[in-house]
C-alpha cells in the first residue's frame, strides 16, 4: 500500500438541524443524509452488532456502520452517545483517525463520510468506509476451518503498532484477509495515534488472544492454533524491528 496513492481531503456540511457530515470531496463530491441509509444496502452477517451494511457508492463499494453500543451500556441507550461537541463524536472522529492511518500507508479502510444527528443532549452516529474487496474476517476463517495466513495479520498488527495506532478492540471480526492473503484492521472506534509502547501493543495482542481463544473454544488449544498464534507472535516481533 504506497502512502502516495491517498491525499486524503476533508470538507464538512453543516445543516444547521443538529446534524453534519464530514466527507472526503476527492472521493465523494458531496455527503447527506441518503449516504447513512441502511436501506440502500444489505445487512454484514459477520460482526457488526447488527448495524453494519454493505452499500454503493459513487466512490465504489463500501461498508456503512451505524455506532451502536454494546455490554451493559446498550441497556441505557443503544445508538446514543453524550453530547460533546462535534469534534468529539465517535464518527469524526474516526473518520479522521482513520485518514491519518491511511496516509501512513496502513492496512485500514480508506474513510469516506462520516455523520452525526444530535438530539435531546446526545447525539448517534455513522461511518462510510471503501470496502476491502473478497475479504473475509479472521473470524469466518476459523469458523469454517479455512487456512489462515497468520504471519499476514501479526504483519498488520506490527504496522500499525509501528505507527502509534492503537486499536480500541482488536477481534476476530475486526481482522481482515484479502483475496491476497494480506491482512487489514478495521473498526478503529475509539482508537488512538500514540507514542509506541509494548504495554498497550502488548494489550491489544491480549484482547484479540482471548476473542480468538472464545470463538475457537476447545480447538483454542490444538497444535494448529498454538503454532498459528506463535507464527501471529513471530511476524509480530519481525514487524516492530522493521524502519518506519
Amino acid at each position: 500500500m504506497d502512502a502516495r496513492a491517498y491525499l486524503g481531503s476533508e470538507s464538512v456540511v453543516d445543516c444547521h438541524d443538529g446534524s453534519a457530515f464530514v466527507h472526503d470531496p476527492a472521493l465523494l463530491p458531496r455527503a447527506d443524509a441518503a449516504l447513512f441509509d441502511p436501506a440502500r444496502g444489505a445487512a454484514v452477517a459477520v460482526g457488526g452488532r447488527g448495524s453494519a451494511w454493505f452499500v454503493d457508492t459513487p466512490a465504489g463499494p463500501a461498508v456503512l456502520r451505524h455506532y451502536r453500543r454494546g455490554g451493559l451500556a446498550a441497556k441505557i441507550s443503544r445508538d446514543g452517545y453524550l453530547w460533546q461537541g462535534a469534534q468529539r463524536t465517535r464518527s469524526f472522529r474516526e473518520f479522521r483517525l482513520l485518514q491519518a492511518l491511511r496516509a501512513r500507508a496502513l492496512p485500514v479502510p480508506t474513510p469516506l463520510a462520516g455523520a452525526y444527528w444530535r438530539g435531546g443532549g446526545g447525539y448517534r452516529a455513522a461511518l462510510l468506509t471503501l470496502r476491502i474487496a473478497a475479504a473475509q474476517s479472521l473470524g469466518e476463517r476459523l469458523d469454517t476451518g479455512a487456512a489462515v495466513p497468520w504471519a499476514a495479520v501479526g504483519a498488520a498488527i506490527a504496522a500499525c503498532h509501528r505507527a502509534g495506532a492503537c486499536h480500541a478492540d482488536l477481534n476476530v471480526d475486526n481482522v481482515l484477509l484479502d483475496s491476497d492473503d494480506d491482512g487489514w484492521l478495521i473498526d478503529f472506534d475509539r482508537g488512538v495515534l500514540r507514542r509506541p509502547a509494548l504495554s498497550w501493543q502488548r494489550a491489544n495482542l491480549a484482547r484479540l488472544r482471548r476473542s480468538l481463544r472464545k470463538r475457537l473454544g476447545a480447538r483454542a488449544d490444538a497444535p494448529a492454533a498454538v503454532n498459528g498464534w506463535e507464527a501471529l507472535l513471530d511476524a509480530w516481533n519481525d514487524g516492530l524491528r522493521e524502519e518506519a
